[in-house]
């Protein structure tokens, strides 16, 4: 029982909404981090079908919760709902992080900042590397925004093209880089990867397992690149095949505790014990 959170009268809430939620690591991080400082705080998870987005804002609103974390498929969808929104989240064009003040909801992107300490941490340096974005959702177009101010080029692979021209219009517009949109096909995943050193998946982990293996399949995944992958499951054959084929991999969970240290700062005004929330995710992940 020492375990649990504190939950009284005057406890407050944040939660995650998003639609499969049952796989969230997020409250497993968020719990830990508010029992290590002894917060009155609670993180539960709300699954919110795409019709029920509306009426679930509404509910955060009237209920007082404190803060929101929004994962697929709502980041993008979320923004008309809100009463405002963080200048770089607007550029961005999603929203993960959503702070409550007395009912007045702001959305904020902590997505792409995660994305990009997470890749700075690895061997090698960004600047000049060529890269190669599958999909176009609202992870995508975080780490886009902000990989656009290091790396050379940019190319975003997607099944739906235009989905990906969007994002690489607006980089242009902001940014003094080269940024392609393509579809996501075997012709243009060859013609792509075979100048890129960098590689990042931010498909869902089930709808990538075959795309997954027909890149290490065809050698798309090469010495010396870096790969990284959003999704955080515990056991991903891709990226064990792309150390064995000589690339630098790496999966997406220190990219979602670090994202959710910029969220808890933003809903606390406190430092995050960032520590405690990567073991967390790290025993969570392991039960799976």
């Amino acid at each position: 029982m020492a375990d649990l959170p504190k939950i009284d009268g005057a406890a407050k809430v944040c939660a995650v909404i998003g639609d499969p939620i049952a796989h969230s690591l997020s409250p497993a991080i968020h719990n830990a981090a508010f029992r290590s400082l002894g917060m009155d705080l609670v993180y539960v998870p709300f699954r919110v079908r795409a019709n029920e987005l509306k009426g679930a804002i509404e509910g955060i609103r009237s209920l007082g919760v404190l803060g929101v974390n929004v994962t697929m498929p709502h980041k993008t969808r979320v923004l008309p709902l809100l009463d405002s929104i963080e200048r770089t989240a607007i550029q961005i064009g999603a929203v993960n992080t959503i702070v409550s003040n007395h009912g007045r909801l702001r959305g904020y992107n902590t997505d792409g900042q995660a994305a990009l300490a997470t890749l700075r941490s690895l061997e090698g340096p960004l600047l000049g590397r060529r890269a190669v974005i599958l999909g176009a959702g609202g992870a995508a177009r975080a780490i886009v925004y902000y990989l656009s101010k290091t790396v050379e080029s940019i190319a975003i692979l997607n099944r739906t093209r235009s989905n990906a021209s969007s994002i690489a219009s607006k980089i242009a517009r902001l940014r003094r880089i080269t940024c392609r949109s393509y579809g996501l096909n075997r012709a243009s995943l060859q013609r792509e990867l075979g100048q890129a050193d960098l590689l990042i998946n931010t498909i869902p982990a089930d709808a990538f397992a075959r795309l997954g293996n027909m890149l290490i399949q065809e050698r798309l995944v090469k010495q010396d690149m870096v790969v990284f992958d959003v999704n955080y499951r515990p056991k991903n054959d891709f990226l064990v095949n792309a150390k064995f084929a000589g690339a630098e991999a790496v999966d997406g969970l220190d990219m979602l505790v670090r994202q959710a240290a910029l969220s808890f700062t933003l809903w606390t005004g406190r430092e995050a014990p960032i520590d405690v929330m990567r073991e967390a995710a790290i025993e969570a992940r392991a039960t799976w």
